[in-house]
């Protein structure tokens, strides 16, 4: 697979077979992904692979809570405090887009919950990936990790996988760093599912559009 068919083939699968992805695999994609940049190589990310009966037991506990309606604790803003346009729109697209998929309706308030707490089961993912970063890292380093785990999900598309970066997780982080004995120095970040997509799975076949190059790029001939 071309770096270019990597790119252009990965998507956010939401559903997953059960079919295995040797440890061997993982640690391969994970080796790649670590030959993303950072900023005087300091390399800020740390990994925590989750598979049988630990990812299982973890996923069991998170999806009680977020089913129970605990919000859990944001230790950082991901999203923008004020949605406004154009974003507005974009997350409102996509949201009803996935939803339509599901056949969930506007308003059914219910299976929208059931749904979001499906990230907590790592979409049913044989193979379950927490993140987390030293609370002394600086906005740099966030920068680098997000170079790192875009790696990660073009790796695995060499590999025919697929993955789910979460930022859901976040918000139950002091649970997962107790359960996963986490160090208070680190903060987790996300988590992310891979694994082989389920192909008949509905919330999988629909694609999410990108903006023209024309609205968000621009070739600057002189200078002012």
């Amino acid at each position: 697979m071309s770096v270019e068919e990597a790119i252009r083939s990965r998507r956010s699968a939401r559903a997953f077979l059960s079919t295995p992805v040797p440890d061997a695999t993982v640690a391969r994609i994970l080796e790649l992904a670590a030959r993303a940049p950072s900023g005087t190589n300091i390399q800020p990310w740390r990994v925590q692979v989750l598979r049988g009966e630990p990812l299982a037991a973890l996923a069991r506990e998170l999806h009680a809570l977020a089913l129970a309606g605990d919000p859990g604790t944001e230790e950082f803003a991901y999203y923008p405090r004020r949605w406004r346009e154009p974003y507005l729109s974009r997350r409102r697209k996509v949201g009803w887009d996935l939803y339509g998929a599901l056949g969930i309706a506007k308003g059914d308030a219910e299976r929208m919950r059931h749904q979001h707490a499906r990230n907590f089961l790592f979409f049913d993912a044989p193979v379950g990936l927490i993140f987390t970063i030293d609370r002394d890292m600086e906005r740099g380093s966030w920068l680098d990790y997000g170079m790192f785990l875009e790696n990660i999900m073009i790796a695995a598309r060499a590999f025919g996988l697929h993955t789910c970066p979460q930022a859901a997780f976040m918000t139950y982080g002091a649970v997962i760093a107790r359960r996963l004995v986490i160090p208070d120095s680190e903060m987790v970040l996300c988590g992310m599912a891979l694994g082989h997509a389920d192909p008949a799975a509905p919330e999988n076949n629909f694609a999410t559009e990108r903006e023209p190059l024309e609205r968000f790029v621009r070739f600057v001939d002189t200078l002012a």
